[in-house]
């Protein structure tokens, strides 16, 4: 196949009289005309960079892009731009299959430059290799199966056959660097093609069980928000014996007006959250460089769209950064926990990445269980206030003044709550390890 597209890129070198550069769709070079001129300037920096590296960087891409040829059905003219490195007029030619762009040649521009005639026919060669990659992407499109063996299987000897599978029939792709997204809610059985989801390599649907427990308080905790603790401090505690002052403001659920546990609009659904098991999408992403997620955040915006739920209920998570296959079962782990933090923390999602979840990159990893005796009290919905004034309290690292201002109520409203969520827990909050024992049961009910 590689051949194929040697030959035609070579076949427009010669009709043009210039070399000529296939790349595909995210900019990653296929195949090249040879440069036997003695004009130095016909290898400027970006068409050297991407013979040797085999990309062009992401600054170059967007340069190019502005000019329209993603959408282009005819030749591009593209002028030099000395300060981005292109020192040459360029010629693109958008290669497409039924509409939609599969790749671009790339060639340098000069005056007279070629004739409409030649052009023409250059676009005819490049129809012919927007099939070459059609038949290509069509042959490789369908690796759900093989995605979805590797996702569900147990590590041993089927994790190895399936892991083998999926990098025979991804090629030398499998060797790059990838991430997975984990989209859910996804109510369709089958997913969409990766041709519809730019960068995606493999798209497939996986089952997502519910957990083992889901009691009564999963609604109610898991809707209080407070928004990202602001780090450590050395602000004093408010357990028992640390100088508060009872009174002051009215107890968990009954301050007029209070919240009943739930912010306004939907809630988001995972599948897990109800009785029933559902499904998740699973979508492996090829990506540029580790430290540029964008590929990957674009695959997860469109896949939202695309998933039935109108994007208002799914949200989306994205693992870390690999290269190769060997632990793709740990990023699903990775982007189904970043999903499932983004569900349960509002300000995460609708989209979070693994890197940036936080607590809940362990949280995740626990399994489902019912929530300790000390705080079962605490998460029963008459008390979410009490809840997500706790919750606020430590994730403020105990600092009352910060806390009180976070909630918008009075200090001493605060110091009562505080009291209350020591009678019900039993816990003292000017001891570490109760502080740390309340602090993961919140956050751990979330989820």
């Amino acid at each position: 196949m590689k051949g194929d597209y040697q030959e035609l890129v070579d076949e427009i070198s010669t009709l043009l009289g210039t070399p000529a550069t296939l790349e595909n769709r995210d900019f990653g070079l296929i195949a090249f005309g040879a440069h036997d001129s003695d004009d130095d300037s016909a290898m400027d920096p970006v068409r050297t960079r991407s013979i040797l590296t085999r990309k062009s960087t992401p600054a170059v891409r967007a340069w190019f892009e502005g000019f329209g040829i993603t959408r282009a059905t005819g030749p591009v003219r593209i002028p030099a731009a000395p300060d981005a490195g292109v020192f040459r007029d360029r010629i693109c030619l958008p290669v497409r299959h039924r509409g939609v762009v599969l790749g671009y040649v790339w060639l340098l521009d000069a005056e007279p430059g070629p004739s409409h005639e030649r052009l023409a026919a250059a676009m005819e060669v490049a129809a012919r290799i927007g099939d070459l990659l059609a038949d290509e992407e069509r042959a490789g499109a369908d690796l759900s199966r093989e995605l979805r063996a590797t996702l569900t299987a147990e590590r041993g000897w089927q994790y190895d056959m399936a892991v083998a599978a999926l990098r025979a029939a991804l090629g030398p792709d499998a060797d790059g660097l990838h991430t997975l997204v984990c989209v859910a809610p996804w109510p369709e059985e089958d997913s969409p093609s990766p041709r519809t989801v730019p960068g995606a390599a493999a798209l497939c649907t996986v089952p997502w069980s519910p957990p083992a427990w889901a009691g009564p308080v999963a609604g109610p905790v898991a809707a209080f928000g407070t928004g990202r603790g602001a780090g450590a401090g050395s602000g004093r505690g408010a357990g028992a014996g640390s100088g508060r002052s009872p009174g002051g403001g009215p107890g968990a659920g009954s301050a007029p007006g209070s919240p009943t546990g739930r912010t306004s609009g939907p809630a988001p659904h995972l599948p897990g959250s109800d009785a029933g098991p559902g499904r998740a999408l699973a979508a492996l992403v090829r990506l540029r460089s580790g430290d540029n997620l964008s590929p990957a955040t674009t695959a997860a915006g469109r896949l939202r769209g695309l998933g039935g739920a109108g994007g208002a209920g799914a949200v989306a998570g994205i693992a870390a950064p690999r290269r190769g296959l060997a632990d793709l079962d740990l990023a699903w782990r990775e982007a189904t926990s970043a999903a499932r933090a983004a569900s349960a923390q509002p300000h995460l999602g609708p989209l979070a990445e693994w890197a940036a979840i936080g607590p809940y990159r362990m949280l995740t990893a626990l399994p489902a269980a019912e929530p300790d005796p000390a705080v079962r009290a605490l998460l029963a919905p008459a008390h979410a206030e009490l809840a997500r004034t706790a919750e606020a309290f430590l994730d403020h690292a105990g600092q009352a003044g910060r806390t009180a201002t976070a909630l918008g109520i009075h200090r001493q409203t605060l110091y009562y709550r505080l009291s209350r969520v020591e009678q019900l827990t039993g816990l003292d909050l000017d001891a570490g390890e109760d502080r740390l024992l309340l602090h993961m049961a919140l956050k751990a009910a979330r989820l």
